[in-house]
């Protein structure tokens, strides 16, 4: 566990983070009055996981690997750290829908059904805890994924030229 502490530090940062934008979009209405641009805004959280990651495996880079890590060990880094993220998904996902956005589910399937987005069955069935609970953190995770291939790509330590 000791290996990984830095992963799961960081693994809970990102869940932190993630509710604390849950909380910035129901501010700004985005879970009700402007419930129509939510599908939009959310992906901005985008460029904070980026930063996260970014961060996660350049801390692992400087105080596991003390400066010098190959991308499989900065890869790896992150994939664990997405394990981490994905675990912890439902727990942002059921204190997102049940203390911070109480109506988020019911304001989304209204606003899908009456603007002809979506039959009222199939938005009950996206829109509800228990498609959040369990289907959504297979995003979290494949993200995380692809972003830890990149971010390990820029932050290895480069091979001295021969």
């Amino acid at each position: 566990m000791k290996n990984f502490s830095i992963e799961i530090k960081w693994g809970i940062i990102f869940t932190i983070a993630s509710l604390l934008w849950m909380v910035l979009e129901k501010l700004v209405g985005l879970h009700d009055a402007f419930i129509s641009r939510q599908l939009i805004y959310t992906n901005l959280f985008g460029f904070v996981a980026i930063a996260i990651y970014i961060l996660a495996i350049m801390d692992k880079k400087k105080n596991f690997y003390h400066g010098n890590m190959d991308w499989q060990r900065g890869f790896l880094s992150g994939v664990i750290m997405a394990i981490v993220v994905a675990c912890l998904n439902p727990l942002v996902n059921y204190i997102t829908y049940t203390f911070i956005s109480t109506n988020y589910f019911s304001e989304m399937i209204n606003y899908q059904v009456s603007h002809n987005h979506m039959t009222l069955e199939k938005a009950q069935g996206i829109f509800n805890m228990d498609y959040y609970l369990y289907k959504d953190a297979i995003p979290d995770l494949s993200m995380g994924v692809v972003v830890s291939a990149v971010v390990a790509l820029f932050l290895k330590t480069k091979s001295p030229s021969k």
